[in-house]
């Protein structure tokens, strides 16, 4: 056993010495995997376990993947000009403080689309707070972006402050919602009390129908308002459509504004172009293109995007965000596209961890690589090593969009990439694996105590999800530690892992 040293639940486990994991690891049998796995198995009845842990174990080695279309849950907007509580409200619907409550004038939003769940029922909230302060025309510019966000929606959450009452920025939103004819709720927040329920009353004059009276902060009538909006909310979202399983697969191309999507596309697209594939039940008929690369057809998803009105210009960066969003979730593997004229900006980071949280497979393609002398590609190597570390898994590939120089090279990444994001490892294995690295290197000691790995099961994979029962917590740097050392064994390049556990306790003996 080697010794180790621990830098702190914020940073990685990081043993010293040389471990003989992987010589031990590679000396097991799949017979003598088998029979490790079966002994821990049959361990785990001493422990308490609920219908949701048997249901993962019984399921353990099923094939979680079909050809069937996959439905994308409907989306809910909620929309108001600053200051009305829209982003407590998301964190109350949401049930935790992800969106930030800070609604002022030039907040940097990283986020606009969270998961959320009411009553057995999944949907997505899309939160319009990254409007853009503008003193001669701030009505406007509230109503644009929450059209923007309208245009997505199959429903929408109106905030208005009760206690102000209607104001010309909320009647300039009225004017836009009288428009695009989808379901809206009309909240009007900060009644905290019974008392304060007649301020609502004067907002029957907006014209849509009787106000929910709400507190966003202390969640007073968001439950009547969310089961409200499950009554007319639609089992699946018009605007996401069906995401197509099985055929070609599917590349979201994605970046930060002008590093060259467009190009790039038209590039891969040009002559060899087979076909424009118009979906049907899309807002604004997003176009899919499908495109022949290294001899095969690839679907480029919602490449399009929301076909954004002139005017909308001054929302870009929201409208960014919400077309990436969008490309993701209908994507299995996401290309994001840097320029490598440009240091690494706070944008193509949010973009890059948008596409981690997506659970989509990964590769980085670094444009305009053909412009840079030798000396200059050196040195940005190691920029990139430096920069890039927390995504040093992803394939890269070093291109042109304009010319399409190396554009052959995306195949062999993407085709690495989604094999990495398909790859399920057999039980046993995974517990072999596990027995010899905690082994050579157990979780620190904490308060007297130290937990230990019981057993593990890969639950699903697109991307691999890897659960652990254990009988208490593990450090975040220990987790990242095991990580590092299943890539480092089973190899998955190209795809996010993650890794839940499950603490559970000895079933208590009678006596």
């Amino acid at each position: 056993m080697t010794e180790s040293a621990y830098q702190g639940d914020g940073e990685e486990y990081l043993p010293t010495g040389d471990d003989h994991v992987a010589e031990r690891f590679a000396e097991i049998s799949d017979e003598d995997a088998e029979a490790r796995v079966a002994s821990l198995r049959a361990g785990l009845g001493d422990y308490d376990l609920d219908e949701e842990d048997a249901a993962l174990l019984a399921a353990e080695g099923d094939d979680f993947f079909d050809d069937e279309d996959g439905d994308v849950p409907p989306v809910v907007a909620i929309i108001g000009r600053p200051n009305v509580g829209k982003s407590t409200l998301v964190n109350r619907i949401i049930g935790r403080r992800e969106a930030v409550v800070e609604d002022v004038p030039g907040v940097t939003r990283d986020r606009v689309a969270y998961q959320a769940e009411w009553m057995g029922r999944d949907f997505t909230l899309v939160d319009t707070g990254g409007w853009e302060h503008d003193a001669k025309g701030i009505h406007a510019r509230v109503a644009e972006q929450a059209e923007i966000a309208a245009d997505i929606a199959d429903a929408v959450i109106f905030v208005v402050d009760a206690m102000v009452g209607a104001t010309a920025t909320d009647e300039a939103v009225v004017k836009m919602l009288r428009r695009i004819k989808k379901p809206v709720y009309l909240v009007a927040n900060k009644i905290d009390d019974f008392n304060q329920e007649a301020e609502s009353h004067a907002l029957w004059s907006l014209g849509f129908g009787q106000p929910y009276p709400v507190s966003a902060l202390h969640g007073r009538g968001t439950a009547d308002l969310l089961d409200d909006l499950m009554k007319k909310l639609p089992e699946h979202s018009a605007f996401g459509g069906l995401v197509p399983r099985g055929g070609p697969r599917r590349v979201a191309l994605i970046g930060r504004p002008n590093v060259g999507k467009s190009s790039l596309l038209n590039k891969l697209a040009g002559s060899e172009r087979v076909v424009v594939d118009d979906f049907a039940g899309t807002t604004r008929d997003p176009v899919d293109e499908l495109v022949e690369l290294g001899g095969r057809t690839w679907r480029f998803v919602d490449t399009a995007g929301i076909r954004r009105r002139q005017h909308m210009a001054h929302g870009s960066d929201y409208y960014a965000s919400l077309r990436t969003q969008s490309a993701l979730d209908k994507a299995e593997v996401a290309v994001v596209l840097l320029a490598v004229d440009e240091v690494l900006s706070e944008q193509d980071v949010r973009i890059l961890q948008m596409t981690i949280d997506s659970g989509r497979a990964l590769v980085l393609a670094f444009n305009k690589w053909d412009m840079l002398d030798d000396e200059r590609r050196y040195y940005l190597e190691r920029e990139i090593d430096r920069d890039l570390a927390h995504v040093e898994w992803a394939p890269r590939v070093n291109m042109s969009a304009k010319t399409g120089w190396h554009k052959d090279k995306l195949v062999p990444a993407l085709d690495t990439a989604l094999e990495s994001w398909d790859t399920r490892i057999p039980t046993g294995k995974l517990n072999a694996f596990l027995g010899e690295l905690v082994a050579a290197h157990p979780h620190p000691v904490r308060g007297g105590k130290q937990p230990r790995i019981l057993f593990a099961t890969q639950a699903s994979a697109r991307p691999p999800r890897f659960v652990l029962f254990t009988t208490g917590f593990l450090d975040p740097g220990y987790r990242r530690f095991i990580t590092r050392r299943l890539r480092e064994t089973f190899g998955f390049p190209g795809t996010p892992i993650e890794i839940a556990m499950r603490v559970r306790e000895k079933r208590s003996r009678k006596k």
